[in-house]
Protein backbone atom coordinates (compact mmCIF):
# COMPACT_ATOMS: atom_id res chain seq x y z
CA UNK A 1 0.00 0.00 0.00
CA UNK A 2 1.17 3.51 -0.75
CA UNK A 3 1.92 6.20 1.88
CA UNK A 4 -0.26 5.74 4.92
CA UNK A 5 -1.92 8.03 7.42
CA UNK A 6 -2.83 7.18 11.00
CA UNK A 7 -6.20 8.63 11.95
CA UNK A 8 -6.12 12.36 11.13
CA UNK A 9 -2.37 12.81 11.43
CA UNK A 10 0.24 13.87 8.90
CA UNK A 11 0.72 11.24 6.16
CA UNK A 12 3.50 8.80 6.93
CA UNK A 13 6.14 7.86 4.36
CA UNK A 14 5.77 4.68 2.37
CA UNK A 15 7.76 2.12 4.41
CA UNK A 16 9.13 0.59 1.21
CA UNK A 17 9.99 3.79 -0.63
CA UNK A 18 13.66 4.13 0.30
CA UNK A 19 15.47 1.60 2.47
CA UNK A 20 19.02 2.55 3.53
CA UNK A 21 21.65 0.02 2.49
CA UNK A 22 19.37 -1.91 0.15
CA UNK A 23 20.03 -1.58 -3.61
CA UNK A 24 17.14 -0.56 -5.90
CA UNK A 25 16.64 -4.16 -7.04
CA UNK A 26 15.95 -5.23 -3.47
CA UNK A 27 13.47 -2.40 -2.96
CA UNK A 28 11.67 -3.40 -6.16
CA UNK A 29 11.39 -6.97 -4.91
CA UNK A 30 9.86 -5.79 -1.63
CA UNK A 31 7.38 -3.59 -3.45
CA UNK A 32 6.53 -6.43 -5.83
CA UNK A 33 5.77 -8.91 -3.05
CA UNK A 34 3.70 -6.31 -1.23
CA UNK A 35 1.67 -5.75 -4.39
CA UNK A 36 1.08 -9.48 -4.82
CA UNK A 37 0.08 -9.85 -1.16
CA UNK A 38 -2.77 -7.40 -1.65
CA UNK A 39 -4.73 -10.16 -3.41
CA UNK A 40 -2.81 -13.41 -2.74
CA UNK A 41 -1.67 -15.55 0.16
CA UNK A 42 2.07 -15.72 0.70
CA UNK A 43 2.37 -19.47 0.12
CA UNK A 44 0.72 -19.18 -3.30
CA UNK A 45 3.28 -16.65 -4.58
CA UNK A 46 6.45 -17.94 -6.25
CA UNK A 47 9.85 -16.30 -6.34
CA UNK A 48 9.60 -16.24 -10.13
CA UNK A 49 6.38 -14.21 -9.92
CA UNK A 50 7.93 -11.76 -7.48
CA UNK A 51 10.96 -11.24 -9.72
CA UNK A 52 8.75 -10.85 -12.79
CA UNK A 53 6.61 -8.16 -11.17
CA UNK A 54 9.74 -6.42 -9.88
CA UNK A 55 11.46 -6.63 -13.26
CA UNK A 56 14.68 -8.01 -11.75
CA UNK A 57 16.58 -11.28 -11.66
CA UNK A 58 15.08 -13.92 -9.37
CA UNK A 59 18.51 -14.60 -7.87
CA UNK A 60 18.41 -11.20 -6.15
CA UNK A 61 15.83 -12.55 -3.70
CA UNK A 62 18.42 -14.97 -2.35
CA UNK A 63 21.24 -12.43 -2.50
CA UNK A 64 19.46 -9.72 -0.53
CA UNK A 65 17.01 -11.64 1.67
CA UNK A 66 18.18 -15.25 1.90
CA UNK A 67 14.88 -16.63 0.64
CA UNK A 68 11.26 -15.70 -0.01
CA UNK A 69 10.37 -15.75 3.68
CA UNK A 70 13.30 -13.48 4.49
CA UNK A 71 11.84 -11.03 1.98
CA UNK A 72 8.47 -11.24 3.75
CA UNK A 73 10.07 -10.58 7.13
CA UNK A 74 11.94 -7.57 5.74
CA UNK A 75 8.68 -6.04 4.50
CA UNK A 76 7.10 -6.56 7.92
CA UNK A 77 10.13 -5.03 9.66
CA UNK A 78 10.00 -1.87 7.55
CA UNK A 79 6.31 -1.41 8.35
CA UNK A 80 6.97 -2.06 12.02
CA UNK A 81 9.64 0.67 12.10
CA UNK A 82 7.15 3.27 10.87
CA UNK A 83 4.41 1.99 13.17
CA UNK A 84 6.62 1.88 16.25
CA UNK A 85 8.01 5.37 15.64
CA UNK A 86 4.51 6.81 15.25
CA UNK A 87 3.14 5.07 18.35
CA UNK A 88 6.11 6.18 20.46
CA UNK A 89 5.63 9.75 19.29
CA UNK A 90 1.91 9.69 20.06
CA UNK A 91 2.35 8.06 23.46
CA UNK A 92 5.05 10.58 24.41
CA UNK A 93 2.45 13.35 24.10
CA UNK A 94 0.27 11.72 26.76
CA UNK A 95 0.50 12.35 30.47
CA UNK A 96 -1.31 9.55 32.30
CA UNK A 97 -1.20 5.83 31.62
CA UNK A 98 -4.87 5.52 30.72
CA UNK A 99 -4.59 8.20 28.06
CA UNK A 100 -1.44 6.61 26.66
CA UNK A 101 -3.10 3.20 26.37
CA UNK A 102 -6.08 4.71 24.57
CA UNK A 103 -3.74 6.44 22.12
CA UNK A 104 -1.79 3.23 21.57
CA UNK A 105 -4.94 1.19 20.95
CA UNK A 106 -6.41 3.65 18.46
CA UNK A 107 -3.07 4.18 16.70
CA UNK A 108 -2.45 0.45 16.35
CA UNK A 109 -5.93 -0.35 15.06
CA UNK A 110 -5.75 2.56 12.61
CA UNK A 111 -2.37 1.38 11.32
CA UNK A 112 -3.75 -2.12 10.77
CA UNK A 113 -6.74 -0.74 8.88
CA UNK A 114 -4.75 1.56 6.62
CA UNK A 115 -1.93 -0.93 6.00
CA UNK A 116 -3.84 -4.11 5.23
CA UNK A 117 -0.79 -5.95 3.89
CA UNK A 118 1.07 -5.30 7.16
CA UNK A 119 -1.96 -6.59 9.05
CA UNK A 120 -2.24 -9.79 7.05
CA UNK A 121 1.50 -10.50 7.22
CA UNK A 122 1.61 -10.05 10.99
CA UNK A 123 -1.65 -11.78 11.87
CA UNK A 124 -1.82 -14.53 9.25
CA UNK A 125 1.52 -15.24 7.60
CA UNK A 126 4.58 -15.18 9.86
CA UNK A 127 3.93 -16.78 13.22
CA UNK A 128 3.64 -20.32 11.89
CA UNK A 129 7.33 -20.34 10.94
CA UNK A 130 10.24 -20.48 13.44
CA UNK A 131 12.34 -18.14 11.27
CA UNK A 132 10.09 -15.23 12.23
CA UNK A 133 11.22 -15.46 15.84
CA UNK A 134 14.82 -14.89 14.74
CA UNK A 135 13.99 -11.93 12.53
CA UNK A 136 14.34 -8.17 12.86
CA UNK A 137 10.55 -7.93 12.61
CA UNK A 138 10.13 -10.02 15.74
CA UNK A 139 12.58 -7.85 17.67
CA UNK A 140 10.54 -4.79 16.67
CA UNK A 141 7.39 -6.56 17.86
CA UNK A 142 9.13 -7.13 21.20
CA UNK A 143 9.92 -3.41 21.40
CA UNK A 144 6.21 -2.70 20.92
CA UNK A 145 5.45 -5.11 23.77
CA UNK A 146 8.00 -3.41 26.00
CA UNK A 147 6.36 -0.05 25.33
CA UNK A 148 3.06 -1.48 26.56
CA UNK A 149 4.85 -2.83 29.64
CA UNK A 150 6.15 0.66 30.41
CA UNK A 151 2.68 2.18 30.16
CA UNK A 152 1.12 -0.47 32.39
CA UNK A 153 3.92 -0.03 34.94
CA UNK A 154 3.17 3.70 34.94
CA UNK A 155 -0.51 2.91 35.52
CA UNK A 156 0.36 0.72 38.48
CA UNK A 157 2.52 3.49 39.95
CA UNK A 158 -0.33 5.95 39.43
CA UNK A 159 -2.62 3.46 41.21
CA UNK A 160 -5.07 3.45 38.33
CA UNK A 161 -4.20 -0.09 37.23
CA UNK A 162 -4.31 -3.25 39.25
CA UNK A 163 -1.11 -4.52 40.80
CA UNK A 164 -2.54 -7.96 41.65
CA UNK A 165 -2.57 -9.10 38.00
CA UNK A 166 0.80 -10.01 36.44
CA UNK A 167 1.98 -7.31 34.07
CA UNK A 168 2.64 -9.89 31.36
CA UNK A 169 -0.97 -11.06 31.59
CA UNK A 170 -2.34 -7.54 31.14
CA UNK A 171 0.02 -6.92 28.22
CA UNK A 172 -0.97 -10.16 26.50
CA UNK A 173 -4.68 -9.42 26.98
CA UNK A 174 -4.22 -6.00 25.40
CA UNK A 175 -2.19 -7.20 22.42
CA UNK A 176 -4.44 -10.21 21.90
CA UNK A 177 -7.57 -8.06 22.00
CA UNK A 178 -6.19 -5.60 19.45
CA UNK A 179 -5.06 -8.35 17.10
CA UNK A 180 -8.33 -10.28 17.42
CA UNK A 181 -10.25 -7.10 16.61
CA UNK A 182 -8.13 -6.56 13.49
CA UNK A 183 -8.06 -10.18 12.32
CA UNK A 184 -11.60 -10.43 10.95
CA UNK A 185 -11.20 -7.35 8.72
CA UNK A 186 -7.80 -8.67 7.60
CA UNK A 187 -9.27 -12.02 6.57
CA UNK A 188 -12.53 -10.85 5.02
CA UNK A 189 -11.37 -7.38 3.89
CA UNK A 190 -14.30 -5.73 5.63
CA UNK A 191 -14.36 -2.03 6.36
CA UNK A 192 -14.85 -0.87 9.94
CA UNK A 193 -14.93 2.27 12.05
CA UNK A 194 -11.50 2.17 13.66
CA UNK A 195 -12.18 4.99 16.13
CA UNK A 196 -15.38 3.39 17.39
CA UNK A 197 -13.72 -0.02 17.63
CA UNK A 198 -10.74 1.45 19.48
CA UNK A 199 -13.00 3.28 21.93
CA UNK A 200 -15.03 0.17 22.74
CA UNK A 201 -11.93 -2.00 23.04
CA UNK A 202 -10.19 0.53 25.29
CA UNK A 203 -13.24 0.78 27.55
CA UNK A 204 -13.40 -3.00 27.90
CA UNK A 205 -9.70 -3.73 28.35
CA UNK A 206 -8.68 -0.73 30.44
CA UNK A 207 -11.78 -1.17 32.56
CA UNK A 208 -10.68 -4.72 33.26
CA UNK A 209 -7.26 -3.47 34.30
CA UNK A 210 -8.99 -1.44 36.99
CA UNK A 211 -8.16 1.92 35.44
CA UNK A 212 -11.74 3.03 35.07
CA UNK A 213 -15.24 1.76 34.61
CA UNK A 214 -16.13 1.24 30.97
CA UNK A 215 -18.19 4.18 29.79
CA UNK A 216 -21.62 3.64 28.36
CA UNK A 217 -21.19 3.63 24.59
CA UNK A 218 -23.58 4.71 21.90
CA UNK A 219 -23.90 3.13 18.50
Amino acid sequence: MSPSMIADKIPLPDPLDNIPGLPPGGVKLMQALRSLLETRHFDSITTAEIASVAGVNEALIYRYFGDKRGLLHKILAEYFKIHLAQIRNDVACGEDAVGKLRVLIEGTISFHKINSVFSRILLLEVRNNPAYFQSEAYELARQYSRLINEIIEQGIREKVMRSDIPLSCMRDVLIGSIERACMRPAIFEKDFDEKRLARHLADAVIGGFGACSPKETRT
